[in-house]
């Protein structure tokens, strides 16, 4: 009896790739957190009953794909990451601010004047104009779609362990991104430097900038209209996770010599530098994003190869 569980629990142990072990681990992580802020954290139990969901379902879809290999299948496998990450991101809105109750954004400010003598949001209104801020905020929109090319280009050319490595590497990212946000709170310079409320009038884009910002700002549970937004607004600054995930995306694509590196080098270097001229993060964010994707990538390698060893699959040697 012992030894069939055993054979089973193996069975479905060796189906899971790293990615599916790394979310597994991850939303342990927020169901512990959870449980020790249970007094803080309303809903704290419903929140611990959609991990279990999460990962239960992740290993359905492991084992699945690995028990019969349909497109449908490896389709599934490959992208449902994309939902769960905004999942994910909604989880931490819920849990953040009773759970941590201050923001940190008061450090940053002074730990910019300290680096650079001023506001680089506020210095940047130099050169804003509207054909500026439209493009650059058009760049910023492109942000989730950058790593979906790259890993979409990658298995194009036939080369699954580099894509299975690249989706591995950003769904890890994030994760060390969420954790930076549970571990420093903070909502942005449009918020403490700057009149939200204003964003469109002192910041103006052409047509499409305020439709856009619409979009981004219900992604983070402030639609139009809302009372008081920097009260319900995610804490989701530092580290500036566009950042990161983008500077990941940069560097993979240069190592794996993806053609598109010659796209997503130029859009990604924007993109960074529009994070910041449209006020969604201070630049110590982004200095703290690049050593997170340092970090990440660092520590991701080790992981990927670990659990690679242990579920028998190939190890990555060329990142």
């Amino acid at each position: 009896m012992i030894r069939d569980i055993k054979l089973i629990f193996k069975k479905y142990y060796n189906s899971l790739s790293q990615t599916d072990i790394a979310v597994i681990h991850f939303y342990l992580l927020l169901s512990v957190i959870n449980l020790i802020f249970a007094a803080r954290i309303p809903g704290w139990y419903l929140l611990i009953i959609l991990n279990a969901v999460v990962i239960l379902s992740v290993i359905t879809i492991a084992y699945k794909a690995e028990e019969k290999d349909t497109f449908l299948r490896r389709q599934i496998r490959y992208w449902y990451g994309v939902p769960l990450i905004m999942l994910t991101f909604k989880e931490l809105y819920v849990m953040i601010k009773p759970m941590r109750g201050v923001d940190y954004d008061h450090y940053l400010i002074l730990i910019d004047r300290w680096i650079f003598g001023f506001d680089p949001t506020v210095e940047l209104l130099k050169i804003a104009s509207p054909l500026l801020t439209e493009f650059l905020q058009i760049i910023y929109a492109t942000f989730y779609f950058l790593p979906m090319i790259l890993a979409g280009n990658l298995l194009k050319k036939d080369k699954k362990l580099e894509a299975d490595y690249t989706i591995f590497s950003i769904i890890f990212g994030f994760f060390v991104s969420y954790i930076g946000y549970m571990l420093v709170p903070a909502i942005g310079p449009r918020f403490h430097l700057h009149d939200f409320e204003m964003t469109n009038t002192e910041l103006p884009g052409l047509f499409l900038t305020n439709f856009l910002r619409e979009i981004i700002n219900m992604g983070e549970s402030i639609p139009a209209g809302t009372p008081n937004p920097a009260e319900v607004v995610q804490r989701d600054v530092f580290p500036s996770g566009h950042t990161m995930m983008t500077a990941i995306t940069m560097y993979l694509a240069v190592r794996f010599k993806s053609p598109s590196k010659w796209l997503l080098l130029p859009v990604g270097t924007l993109l960074i530098f529009s994070t910041v001229y449209l006020r969604y993060h201070y630049a110590i964010d982004v200095i703290a994003g690049l050593l997170c994707m340092a970090l990440s990538l660092w520590l991701g390698r080790y992981y990927y190869n670990y659990y690679a060893r242990k579920t028998g699959r190939k190890e990555i040697s060329n990142v």
